[in-house]
């Protein structure tokens, strides 16, 4: 927090970007940083790159976020998603960016996305609970946004420590 990549309204690619070295490369740093930190999304930005680019993927089904299904590394490029209704939830979201807190976000729990993968595939995907959370967590970041913003109360933004000692849901 405080990088101003992060604050930025990173750039959509071209199918063509995506058989470059560069892009390539870009995956591979994201998905070793993500793995590295134990996270479960990750958008280009957090590592300095300005470009419409997300990666998810839910390894471990009993998470700090409870037990959550498996999502398998999913590479969304230049994503739009769409609400599939009004039903919100909260979690207690962290972030790479943010490290060692944690603050509680509400959120649609029903969308879905339309994206390109990294083979210039285009998909969509419906996202439900957790998933949805976290890709919108994401999509955030594509546009400077980060999970404080979205918070309503500031009062429930909490280090970590903290955060599993008195306020975590065992």
């Amino acid at each position: 927090m405080g990088h101003p990549t992060l604050r930025q309204r990173a750039k959509s690619l071209q199918k063509k970007d995506l058989t470059k070295a560069r892009f390539k490369n870009l995956l591979s740093d994201m998905v070793d940083t993500l793995r590295d930190y134990g996270g479960v999304g990750l958008a280009a930005p957090q590592i300095d790159e300005s470009l419409r680019v997300v990666i998810i993927e839910i390894r471990d089904t009993n998470l700090r976020y409870g037990v959550q299904k498996l999502f398998p590394l999913t590479v969304f490029v230049n994503p739009e998603i769409e609400l599939i209704d009004s039903q919100t939830a909260g979690f207690w979201e962290g972030c790479l960016s943010i490290p060692g807190m944690r603050g509680y976000v509400e959120r649609p729990q029903n969308i879905s996305v339309s994206f390109i993968d990294e083979l210039g595939d285009f998909g969509t995907l419906d996202l439900h609970g957790f998933p949805a959370t976290v890709l919108q967590h994401e999509l955030d970041h594509l546009n400077g946004v980060l999970y404080v913003d979205r918070m309503k109360d500031l009062r429930s933004l909490s280090f970590e420590d903290e955060w599993t000692r008195h306020l975590k849901e065992n």
